[in-house]
């Protein structure tokens, strides 16, 4: 039985800007290849970094589709407004429950209800940190919508409506969620089938086994008075492998205590 083709998409989409939301029944890609749906008020942000190297060419090739909800397009008045002072006072401004529930509905056309399938998250430096193993899920899932965040945030009962999660780059803040979206979805992409074309690229890396990756060397092999170590020349793979484990670990717990006590707890006796 010959192999089943790639899955193709028709590679990047835009919603443009326009004085009233677009019309629901417009085109999308063939839903067989992974989405990334963004709602955000920077769609000319995209595909921006996703649109070279590896990602790049896998979203040309259809492997994998992107699609910019631009949320100007959903405001209220004659200046679409998206945003509103905080309830209670302080500083910023907030976007309006009203404009991203109409967004969202818009996003979200043609997507499964079930958040396994299809993520729906919005991008907060509250939310649950990103994780390798949240990429692979992502990446085993049919699509996902990310809500880009702007001012001091968005209007709570929107979150709770759509049951939004909350996904968070990092300990940091950022004035948007646009570069962190991209970062995501990087890392998400480049676990699709024949994204990288080698599997063993992805399961040797960081995280991946829990652990920090080992210390890489390539030719020449001698810099600057620097060697490469020995064993990585011996052409003993089974002391290669040896080696290779006891960096990672070594690696690991010297700067990441927390990723090295997850793994002893998990390591079997």
């Amino acid at each position: 039985m010959s192999a089943s083709p790639p899955r193709r998409a028709a590679g990047r989409l835009a919603v443009t800007p326009s004085l009233a939301p677009r019309d629901l029944a417009r085109p999308r890609p063939p839903a067989m290849a992974w989405q990334a749906r963004i709602i955000t008020l920077f769609p000319e942000a995209f595909p921006g970094i996703l649109g070279l190297s590896l990602t790049g060419r896998a979203l040309k090739e259809g492997r994998w589709g992107l699609e910019t909800i631009d949320l100007r397009p959903f405001g209220i008045g004659k200046h679409r407004n998206v945003d509103d002072t905080p309830a209670g006072g302080g500083a910023g401004m907030v976007l309006r429950a009203d404009v991203l529930d109409r967004a969202i509905d818009t996003a979200q056309r043609g997507a499964p209800e079930d958040r396994k399938d299809w993520p729906l998250v919005y991008l907060s430096p509250r939310g649950r940190p990103f994780t390798q193993a949240m990429a692979r899920d992502w990446s085993r899932a049919k699509g996902v919508t990310m809500l880009c965040g702007r001012f001091e945030g968005v209007d709570q009962r929107v979150l709770d409506h759509h049951r939004v999660a909350e996904v968070s780059l990092g300990d940091f803040v950022l004035t948007g969620g646009e570069l962190a979206a991209q970062a995501m979805i990087d890392a998400t992409v480049r676990l699709l089938p024949d994204v990288l074309g080698n599997a063993a690229s992805t399961e040797e890396e960081s995280f991946s086994a829990g652990l920090l990756e080992h210390p890489q060397y390539t030719k020449p092999a001698e810099w600057n008075g620097l060697g490469i170590p020995p064993v990585l020349l011996s052409g003993n793979h089974a002391e290669i492998d040896r080696w290779r484990q006891e960096q990672a670990e070594a690696i690991t717990r010297a700067r990441r205590p927390d990723l090295w006590a997850a793994w002893t707890d998990g390591k079997p006796n």
